[in-house]
């Protein structure tokens, strides 16, 4: 019997910011979390360089990105599908 085992990789769905990088997209996670003292709702944001072989995701796409190997000395994520695409303004 072969069961599909869960992946142990982390995944976060965040923006892109940057596209200029070659096969490189910056995304921004946010998060709501409680303030401890003042029990308020406060947003935390990180961002993150993940890797983009085909260059097929831009700015302002929302998409899902998966822990990986080290890439390079900043990139530590591959961008795994897109979630929505960017309004055109």
């Amino acid at each position: 019997m072969t069961e599909a085992k869960p992946s142990l990789k982390r995944t976060l769905i965040g923006k892109v910011v940057s596209d200029k990088r070659a096969k490189t997209v910056t995304v921004l996670v946010e998060r709501r979390v409680k303030h401890e003292l003042y029990d308020k709702i406060v947003i935390k944001s990180s961002k993150y360089h993940a890797h983009d072989e085909n260059g097929e995701y831009k700015l302002g796409d929302i998409i899902e990105i998966t822990e990986s190997r080290p890439l390079s000395k900043t990139k530590n994520w591959v961008a795994t599908r897109l979630v929505q695409k960017a309004a055109l303004v």
